[in-house]
């Protein structure tokens, strides 16, 4: 496995009009309102550093650079160094636990994950026995207890709104779908909360609660019929989203409806579909970067659930500062296992009764 990447920075050169910050006014004053606090006995004086260390998924994709931005942002003349850490993709969970073993021996004050499943659970307990402030990012862990607070989206959620619009623009029509899902060798929490989301919001029934594609692969959903051809892992890679929509268009070449979920994938699906000249299939994701919200604008997505992944960032370092300089600990408002970053629906295509922004709108709020 190759070494997770590594790179250190004292401050981020963004201006307070960029995006990020745009996120943060528009989106999350919901969310910073629901925030209370605990207080804890030991801080820090604002004269002494504090070193964290993000370790996100994959070193190129548009989401985690987002939030590594985000991160920067906020460490941003608050005498805080951030490291950046990344594996060689979103299946390298060695690079992760590499990333935090390194963080633990240089004796970094916190870490910053989006995990990549229940392989690094072991690590991060190390982290937290050797005293490092441990904070899930976008990807809550199993179990939720294991990092000392999460900042997400809500993952079901959006499932469930592009699956109530692509019910509603069927119109009645019979849907045929694919689903992409993200991976076939672990169970990561988002997996399978996007998948049964949208399947949720379609109205089609899911039996296992923690496992994609044990639902009934014919029945009714809320409009009309349906028939799920088949669920895929894509690896959350553009190659995995074209190989595995050809697999699917292999078994019926009639697919009208394609969950992705995530626009990465979701653009190789959109490559396999024009392929053989598709041009009815409403394709769906989530994620919301400027790439994804233009593919609504240019009708490849017929709608995309934006999240907001500088703010996760953003958030979780002012978390580290506030837990190690002020004594106070970030709760999640009642019955909630995270800080919700917030979801947006976008589409060209509004459907009565459902709550959208247009692709104008999502490009002001794009990353």
């Amino acid at each position: 496995m190759n070494a997770p990447q590594l790179a250190r920075t004292t401050s981020c050169g963004l201006d307070s009009s960029v995006i990020c910050g745009r996120v943060l006014r528009s989106r999350l004053s919901g969310a910073l309102a629901a925030m209370a606090f605990l207080f804890a006995a030991d801080v820090r004086a604002a004269d002494e550093p504090i070193q964290i260390t993000v370790v996100s998924k994959d070193p190129d994709n548009h989401f985690w650079t987002a939030m590594v931005e985000g991160a920067k942002e906020a460490a941003k003349d608050e005498n805080v160094q951030i490291t950046v850490a990344t594996g060689r993709d979103q299946t390298d969970a060695d690079g992760q636990i590499r990333a935090i073993e390194y963080a633990i021996s240089r004796g970094d004050d916190a870490i910053l994950i989006a995990n990549n499943g229940p392989a690094v659970n072991n690590a991060i307990k190390k982290a937290r026995a050797a005293g490092l402030y441990v904070i899930a990012l976008d990807t809550p862990t199993t179990p939720p207890d294991l990092v000392n607070a999460t900042f997400a989206s809500d993952n079901f959620e959006a499932g469930v709104l592009i699956g109530k619009w692509t019910a509603g623009a069927l119109g009645g029509k019979k849907a045929t779908i694919a689903m992409l899902d993200l991976f076939a060798d672990k169970v990561v929490g988002i997996d399978w909360q996007r998948d049964h989301g949208f399947l949720t919001g379609m109205g089609i029934k899911t039996k296992d609660p923690t496992v994609n594609g044990h639902e009934d692969h014919i029945g009714r959903y809320s409009g009309g019929e349906y028939e799920i051809v088949s669920n895929q892992a894509t690896n959350g890679s553009e190659d995995g989203g074209r190989t595995a929509m050809e697999n699917c268009l292999s078994i019926n070449p009639n697919i009208n409806v394609v969950f992705t979920a995530n626009e990465t994938s979701g653009v190789g699906a959109v490559q396999a579909v024009k392929a053989i000249g598709t041009k009815n299939a409403l394709v769906v994701s989530i994620d919301g970067s400027c790439r994804g919200v233009q593919a609504v604008a240019d009708g490849d997505f017929g709608a995309v659930a934006q999240q907001y992944p500088s703010a996760m960032g953003r958030l979780g370092v002012k978390a580290v500062i506030d837990h190690i300089r002020h004594g106070i600990d970030p709760v999640s408002p009642k019955g909630a296992e995270f800080v919700d970053t917030g979801i947006t629906l976008v589409t060209d295509k509004p459907v009565p009764g459902l709550l959208s922004i247009d692709s104008k709108k999502g490009t002001e709020l794009c990353w």
